[in-house]
């Protein structure tokens, strides 16, 4: 328990220094005036059964390359990031906004629900597709997974208890982790992804990366229990591993 603390409460690496980091869901004891463009966190009412849905974006940092994200297209540098993600998964940004030449991207490093934004055109950046996608209710505490827009998976989650609510906003999965390495309470397996928790219990220690996991107390799954985290049963979360590739895009909403 002391060392899955002590690495999710870690530093980013140099390069995303200014970033809080964390896992929220679990807890371990039991530049200049220029602004980085806002991305409106209010969602759709719906999530639809059946659409035609376009491959989603993801930008990929080059191995031994480093990545500049600017407040808004041909703006300032706010960041910037190296190939690998501060737990070691390789660098892939969920696109959020495409704009030709500039990608919107989202990661833990910004504020959530601000986008960085990425030149494309850049030699360092390779940009993928995904038909996959995570949709999460936190009313129904449900999640859907979903291939090219259909629903492959519906599965019960726990949410965010009451003064600690899951954050709800568009985000992408930025790591996959066996979730042994980090407690028991995180169950078979953890799927980072680039939110964050602004509102952490008082007295909090396990940091504030949002993630959607497993856990070692199943009865929790459906209720309002977390930190903020998504927890799952375990069998539904290595559903997810061995499908989604880092990158997915997550719509959070409330």
């Amino acid at each position: 328990m002391r060392r899955s603390t002590r690495f999710l409460a870690v530093a980013l690496p140099a390069a995303l220094a200014t970033a809080p980091v964390a896992l929220a869901g679990a807890d371990p004891a039991s530049g200049g005036p220029e602004q980085a463009t806002p991305l409106s966190s209010q969602l759709s009412s719906a999530l639809p059964g059946r659409i035609a849905a376009p491959p989603s974006l993801v930008a990929r940092v080059e191995p031994g390359a480093t990545v500049a994200l600017r407040a808004r297209p041909n703006g300032r540098v706010v960041i910037r990031a190296g190939d690998t993600t501060e737990f070691g998964s390789p660098q892939r940004f969920g696109v959020i906004r495409d704009r030709g030449r500039w990608l919107g991207v989202t990661t833990p490093a910004l504020p959530n629900g601000t986008l960085g934004w990425v030149d494309r055109r850049s030699a360092t950046v390779h940009v993928e597709r995904t038909r996959w996608s995570i949709h999460a209710d936190v009313s129904s505490r449900s999640v859907v997974l979903r291939r090219a827009g259909r629903p492959v998976k519906r599965l019960r989650v726990a949410v965010g208890r009451p003064g600690s609510p899951t954050p709800t906003g568009r985000f992408a999965v930025t790591d996959k982790l066996s979730g042994g390495s980090y407690g028991s309470y995180y169950g078979c397996c953890i799927l980072a992804i680039s939110a964050t928790q602004p509102n952490t219990p008082p007295g909090w220690t396990g940091g504030n990366r949002m993630a959607i996991h497993g856990t070692s107390d199943p009865s929790t799954v459906g209720a309002a229990a977390s930190a903020g985290c998504l927890r799952a049963a375990d069998g539904d979360l290595a559903f997810l591993m061995n499908r989604v590739p880092v990158g997915t895009p997550v719509v959070i909403r409330r």
